[in-house]
């Protein structure tokens, strides 16, 4: 009942934003656009009239960043920008060195392989794969912070978003997640970056949150029975509500998607 009432709040938001967003268009950038949570702030963004760059790591744009650009021609701007390669970072930050950027959110990210029988178990742990979970959940983000701080400071909203994951929780990791130790650890890491980056940047009035989407069924968990899982539009519509509202006194804030204060 309450996810109902946060989706019909979200919605109704939306409508009522979709005209004055296209009337004065303000900038978002967004990681890990090209499918999942980040392809859908991509859609819902530019539907409310942002300009989006939408980045993706791919040699060529996906077909759905390219689809979404037809969509929105001078709106959506698809991006190759893979964040475990530091210089193409700084490449892309330089080409948009003179681009203000009101909402920078830090989406992508590593999962792991959903059909492994023991997805990172204590015990069974590839160490193989631990610098990949922590180079793109934690070095991955706080470099494309870092590159675009000042295009961020320059804005009016002033907001990074960093898409974590109550995996990440002290609190609730252990009882809601078993196994996943990298991606866990990985998400913890990527809390205390953004509470780093929050004290550091507060000086400049950026607002700096980390949030977590809640359970969402996204392509990889589309032949899995998750239930209370709920679409990606659900989680999207109800982020970008709770970003629109977030004042630089929430910078530092560990979020849920429908603006609750988590606990660490």
């Amino acid at each position: 009942m309450r996810r109902m009432k946060v989706l019909a709040v979200a919605l109704g938001w939306l409508a009522s934003m979709t005209m004055a967003s296209q009337a004065q268009a303000a900038t978002v950038l967004i990681t890990g656009a090209n499918r999942g949570i980040g392809l859908e702030f991509a859609k819902q963004y530019a539907a409310l009239g942002w300009r989006v760059i939408a980045t993706y790591r791919s040699a060529a744009p996906p077909d759905s960043l390219t689809q979404l650009a037809a969509d929105y021609p001078g709106l959506v701007q698809p991006a190759r920008m893979d964040v475990l390669d530091l210089a193409m970072i700084d490449a892309v930050a330089g080409r948009y060195q003179d681009t203000t950027i009101d909402v920078l959110i830090n989406n992508a990210a590593v999962v792991g392989n959903l059909r492994d029988a023991k997805p990172q178990s204590f015990g069974t742990l590839d160490y193989e794969l631990f610098d990949t979970f922590m180079r793109t959940n934690v070095r991955g983000p706080l470099k494309v912070s870092e590159a675009f701080r000042s295009n961020v400071t320059a804005s009016e909203r002033k907001t990074i978003v960093m898409v974590t994951s109550l995996a990440g929780s002290f609190t609730a990791a252990s009882q809601n997640l078993p196994g996943r130790v990298f991606y866990k650890t990985s998400k913890a890491a990527l809390n205390m970056a953004m509470s780093s980056i929050a004290t550091a940047t507060k000086g400049d009035g950026l607002t700096v949150v980390a949030i977590h989407p809640g359970g969402v069924k996204v392509e990889k968990l589309q032949d899995f029975d998750v239930p209370g899982f709920m679409e990606p539009q659900e989680s999207v519509s109800s982020m970008i509500r709770v970003i629109s509202e977030l004042t630089p006194a929430q910078t530092g804030a560990f979020l849920n998607f429908d603006g609750e204060p988590l606990t660490w």
